[in-house]
């Protein structure tokens, strides 16, 4: 009887080593990655993940689904959405990024000359250089051409379509609002710079996919990173030249 009893707690013991030691290596291991939400660690990203035309949902909506989906929906979900905003963001063409060029023109430095055929806009600088950022364009049908001086610069604009755009807009099945507070939902962007009297204005965009094509009713669209290096540089008084 005693042998026995003895074998038992020696059973008992080795089981109560094993599971000591299954803890202890659990602890030390290496455990699966945090998935964070892409609204959280990278609010830009979520712009580039989505094609022209197609409107986002707000974050609202977005979670209301996120919840009435099955568990393994939402999971699918997060790991998809991330690599196709990323194949989205190798799409844009590069020339379209900001760099500094020759440039030959009569303008005085510190003058903003926009190029609406190749869709470049250039900040002159001093000894023949010029800074280059690439421009989204009016459309067929809004393009324009003169010269103004930058007469406001506001961060994240409040946006006020005209009246006409409205109605232009309903009658293609399109409903815009009066009036939209600035913020990264607002298609203005994160910075603008008003033109004269004009409705047009150089601005940001949440449709960064757009830079490099005639895609608007006739402002100057630049990506957010660029519009805000611009803003930093000029001053209100500007000269643009518009050609």
């Amino acid at each position: 009887m005693k042998t026995a009893f003895t074998f038992v707690l020696g059973a008992a013991a080795v089981l109560a080593a094993g599971a000591t030691t299954s803890f202890a290596n659990d602890r030390y291991a290496d455990m699966p990655p945090v998935m964070v939400s892409p609204d959280l660690s990278a609010p830009w990203v979520l712009q580039l993940g989505h094609a022209p035309g197609i409107v986002r949902p707000t974050r609202q909506a977005t979670q209301q689904r996120l919840f009435q989906a099955q568990p393994g929906q939402q999971s699918t979900a997060a790991v998809q959405r991330p690599a196709k905003r990323m194949a989205m963001r190798l799409q844009i063409n590069p020339i379209y990024l900001p760099q500094e060029v020759a440039y030959d023109g009569p303008q005085k430095p510190g003058t903003i000359v926009i190029d609406t055929h190749q869709n470049f806009l250039f900040l002159i600088e001093k000894n023949g250089k010029a800074r280059r950022y690439g421009v989204g364009t009016g459309k067929p049908g809004f393009e324009w051409s003169g010269t103004h001086k930058i007469t406001d610069k506001k961060v994240w604009p409040d946006w006020r379509p005209p009246a006409v755009m409205i109605k232009r807009e309903a009658a293609k099945g399109r409903y815009l609002p009066t009036y939209l507070a600035g913020g990264i939902e607002n298609p203005l962007g994160a910075r603008a710079l008003y033109l004269g009297t004009t409705e047009y204005r150089i601005h940001g965009t949440n449709q960064p996919w757009t830079i490099g094509g005639a895609v608007s009713s006739g402002c100057i669209r630049m990506r957010n990173e660029d519009v805000v290096d611009l803003y930093e540089r000029v001053k209100v008084g500007t000269t643009v030249e518009v050609i």
